[in-house]
């Protein structure tokens, strides 16, 4: 079993910065795929983002792309998302989910375990 914490959502102007974070326990994390996805008001939940803990490769959606950057600390067992160049269209709950598996996905139903979420709001 393993438990994701996100924090550090809030409300941002556009064009502003915030780095959102996830938290795991209960197990090594050493062969997951750990991912975030965001669902906006009325709309369906997303892939954003996602990093392998064994090899530390990243896949990003399109709509991210060059804006957001995911990255680890093992030694905190610890995923971040740093979004930058914030646009309203970003405004979500961002959910941290992990795969048990050495290859990312995009594919939600392919994640095993997920966060609470936290939202993230960008202001025009």
């Amino acid at each position: 079993q393993v438990s994701l914490v996100e924090s550090g959502g809030g409300l941002v102007q556009a064009g502003g910065s915030l780095r959102i974070s996830c938290v795991a326990s209960g197990r090594t994390l050493s062969r997951y795929v750990m991912g975030w996805f965001r669902q906006a008001p009325g709309k369906e939940r997303e892939f954003a983002a996602a990093v392998s803990w064994y090899s530390g490769s990243t896949q990003y959606a399109d709509s991210v792309k060059g804006r957001f950057t995911v990255s680890r600390d093992n030694a905190k067992n610890t995923m971040y998302l740093q979004m930058n160049s914030l646009k309203p269209e970003d405004t979500a709950v961002y959910y941290c989910a992990a795969d048990n598996s050495y290859s990312i996905t995009t594919t939600q139903a392919d994640y095993d375990y997920w966060g609470q979420g936290t939202q993230v709001t960008v202001s025009s």
